[in-house]
């Protein structure tokens, strides 16, 4: 669990609750991340996961209910003034790296810094390569994705999640995609980013091993989160 000078709410839902058509997939969900938390989410499949992880991050409104980051209230911002809040508070990971084909790894790396003005954007690269250099990419800053193994792609879309210096990480199915030794590789990667960088992270996966990397294990089943011990 994070330090106790550092154990404030970053994240809070409330009444958490989606609805499509008459199908309910989240009900009634409340949910408290601190600052520097690693949590991880699982679920059977279709359970309504990467719609919890969307709503939290953002990406998607709830059918009722909020999400507050530091006190701020998500459903309260403008659509410009939530992308913007994006673009520098939350990284997000997905099971497919998403990675441009035509770009160099230190290109698509730097692609979130792009929406940002000049003086923002002082450093990025800078950062991108050290980042990169820290995952174990600092030889493969050209390469594009087609001279990339797949562990290496993920590699570089979390680095890419995490160019602007977000205070949150979201990861949906990050290790999904990969073979056994390179999910183990991105799972330690995550863990020592989570303690390195302070990002906050919150993983949605199918994963034991990656599960029990996190500090807390939430269950969603039946619309509702619980409190899980993986393995049992």
């Amino acid at each position: 669990m994070p330090d106790d000078d550092s154990s404030t709410v970053l994240l809070e839902a409330r009444g958490l609750a989606q609805t499509f058509d008459s199908l309910e997939v989240l009900r009634s969900i409340d949910l408290d991340v601190a600052t520097g938390e690693s949590v991880a989410i699982v679920g059977p499949s279709g359970c309504g996961k990467t719609t919890l992880l969307n709503i939290l991050g953002g990406l998607m409104m709830p059918s009722a209910g909020s999400v507050s980051m530091d006190g701020v209230r998500l459903s309260g911002m403008t659509p410009d003034e939530l992308a913007a809040f994006r673009n520098s508070q939350i990284g997000y990971v997905f099971q497919a790296h998403h990675l441009l084909p035509q770009c160099s790894a230190l290109e698509n790396v730097l692609i979130p810094t792009l929406v940002q003005g000049v003086a923002s954007r002082q450093g990025a690269e800078a950062r991108a390569v050290a980042l990169l250099d820290s995952v174990g990419l600092g030889d493969r800053l050209s390469h594009r994705p087609s001279k990339l193994s797949g562990g290496e792609c993920q590699r570089v879309a979390v680095v890419r999640a995490l160019i602007n210096g977000p205070r949150l990480l979201l990861a949906d199915e990050p290790t999904g995609s990969l073979d056994g030794e390179a999910a183990d590789r991105l799972g330690e990667l995550l863990v020592d980013l989570n303690c390195r960088e302070g990002v906050t992270m919150i993983t949605v996966t199918h994963s034991d091993r990656l599960a029990a990397r996190m500090q807390r294990t939430l269950k969603l089943t039946g619309g509702a989160l619980t409190q899980h011990t993986v393995g049992g």
